[in-house]
């Protein structure tokens, strides 16, 4: 069991995003990773949701990035490997996708690794599809560039 949470960005989060930083290292070169600094947003810029335990420990975690023009963009999408597989992500982003929507967002956003296999297959599933790199990014041949029309 896990319940889902809007919070601030706390030590939990950064020891997520650290792990998923972590394994991202392994796939990518440094001009491919395309992480954004969640603590230099403003609180009218970024939603984070946090998955919890029944003992209340972090074990899950997603971002949106509410840009100016309608849109948002998914950040930092990361579930602890010991709870992958019990519909955590698919909480998340429910979760987010309803948030959006409340704030007026019209279309998601989110770039990811090609080689993110899991990931990609778990996104189109959810009913984003390929799209053309968006600001702020360029064309990188390993990344790969998603959207969803809320």
């Amino acid at each position: 069991m896990f319940s889902i949470q809007q919070e601030p960005f706390s030590p939990c989060a950064a020891a997520l995003i650290a792990a998923l930083d972590h394994w991202q290292n392994a796939l990518y070169p440094p001009e491919s990773q395309h992480c954004t600094d969640l603590t230099a947003l403003a609180d009218d810029e970024l939603i984070l949701l946090m998955a919890r335990d029944t003992q209340g420990r972090a074990v899950g975690c997603l971002s949106l990035m509410i840009q100016p023009n309608g849109f948002g963009e998914l950040k930092r999408l990361f579930v602890a490997p010991e709870m992958r597989g019990q519909g955590v992500a698919e909480q998340l982003m429910a979760d987010i996708e309803m948030q959006a929507r409340d704030v007026g967002l019209q279309q998601l956003r989110l770039e990811t690794g090609l080689h993110h296999h899991a990931a990609l297959r778990f996104y189109q599933r959810l009913g984003y599809q390929r799209c053309a790199a968006f600001a702020p990014y360029g064309d990188d041949p390993l990344g790969v560039y998603l959207s969803k029309t809320l």
